[in-house]
């Protein structure tokens, strides 16, 4: 379940480019995450960055503190599209796509790992001594 979440509606970068960065940050504790942001060259960053710590302030505005937190979910979807024209030859037009981006986020709490007992690993059946002198 979600603790924190925050979203941005028709952000103007395609849904693809956006989603590549997403990937990036999917699943990282979010000071883990706002640091690959600050670092990575690409246009999305800043706007994910700026989106994860609405998210945290959110978090923050509950009670939670950025270290235990992560991100559990980040959604991005198909925002609405501007269709512009190109001139083209013989007074014909070209379409030109302008497409824009959702975000979703969800913030969640870092559960601590339970402590798994060891698994043995399976004995190799045992050849009779008979079958291992031939």
């Amino acid at each position: 379940m979600a603790d924190a979440t925050a979203q941005l509606s028709n952000y103007r970068q395609s849904p693809r480019k956006v989603g590549r960065v997403a990937d990036a940050v999917r699943g990282k504790r979010v000071t883990a995450a706002l640091a690959v942001l600050d670092a990575m060259p690409k246009r999305a960053a800043g706007p994910l960055g700026k989106l994860i710590r609405s998210a945290a302030a959110n978090a923050r505005s509950k009670g939670m503190t950025e270290g235990e937190l992560v991100i559990s979910k980040i959604q991005v979807g198909k925002g609405i599209v501007f269709k512009r024209s190109s001139p083209r030859a013989k007074g014909s037009a070209a379409i030109i796509r302008k497409k824009a981006s959702h975000i979703k986020l969800e913030l969640s709490r870092v559960e601590a790992k339970k402590a798994s007992p060891k698994r043995s690993r399976a004995k190799k059946a045992e050849v009779p001594a008979e079958a291992a002198a031939h």
